[in-house]
């Protein structure tokens, strides 16, 4: 079978769609992401846009379809994505991205899709995520007790290995809650989308120094006043390319292992 003309659902038309649906059974890859400050050099979709980049990549590994971007996460927090202050952040309610989350689920189930992937881009979601996605499974097989949907959600970033972090970080990983528009999102932002990034005003704020505990009202004081909670010094786009690939092709390994039993 020859490849297709494009991976993203959007391009195509719905007649197109209903005839790969039904004739290749593809997995279906939906991102989510936020609206989120990212530090003065990265731009607001940041969390989306990479939650978008490798579902592609991984999509075109496996033969599927990339499905419209959730763009609008949970609330920022300020220990992992600097807080709901500043200026741009523009963040939803739980019960919003659940409900997102379950219709979207439930729809896909009506498509007839059997293989739904839900690529996470925003730390705070995840709860929320399975959330959605357990109601959306409950609506579909109510409606559809022979409904052969199956779900896999995950973290992008959880495909990087410790041998590719330690080339990417020499002198040490700090985390991925401190990594916000950080070396991580900051390279792979370079080789997805380099011109949205501005090196030129890159930070030198962080390591934040968080407590043991969080507060509320939240402690704007705790946060960096650019954003940023660890340096993005030394984040180039041949780390981005490193980690992009690393991630496309265990994403795709996963997919391949995950969706190999079908639904109980």
């Amino acid at each position: 079978m020859s490849s297709p003309a494009t991976v993203w659902m959007n391009q195509l038309s719905w007649v197109e769609y209903q005839q790969r649906i039904r004739r290749d059974h593809p997995p279906v890859l939906m991102p989510v992401g936020a609206l989120e400050q990212h530090g003065p050099h990265l731009p607001l979709g940041t969390d989306g846009l990479l939650a978008a980049a490798v579902a592609a990549d991984t999509a075109a590994r496996v033969g599927g379809l990339v499905a419209p971007t959730l763009s609008y996460g949970y609330k920022s927090q300020p220990k992992c994505g600097g807080g709901q202050h500043f200026c741009g952040t523009t963040s939803v309610d739980a019960a919003t991205l659940i409900g997102q989350v379950r219709d979207a689920v439930r729809e896909f189930a009506r498509h007839g899709v059997d293989k739904l992937v839900v690529v996470n881009g925003h730390y705070e979601n995840q709860w929320f995520l399975i959330e959605g996605i357990d109601l959306g499974l409950r609506d579909a097989r109510a409606a559809d007790p022979a409904c052969a949907l199956q779900v896999m959600r995950l973290e992008y970033w959880d495909f990087m290995t410790p041998e590719t972090l330690g080339h990417v970080f020499p002198e040490g990983f700090p985390g991925f809650a401190l990594e916000h528009a950080a070396v991580l999102e900051t390279s792979m932002m370079l080789h997805h989308h380099p011109s949205l990034v501005r090196m030129d005003l890159l930070p030198d704020d962080g390591p934040a120094d968080f407590p043991p505990y969080d507060m509320y009202p939240p402690r704007t004081d705790w946060v960096p006043a650019s954003g940023v909670l660890s340096s993005a010094r030394g984040a180039d786009a041949a780390k981005g390319r490193l980690l992009a690939e690393e991630v496309a092709r265990r994403m795709a390994e996963a997919i391949a292992t995950g969706f190999s039993r079908p639904a109980p």
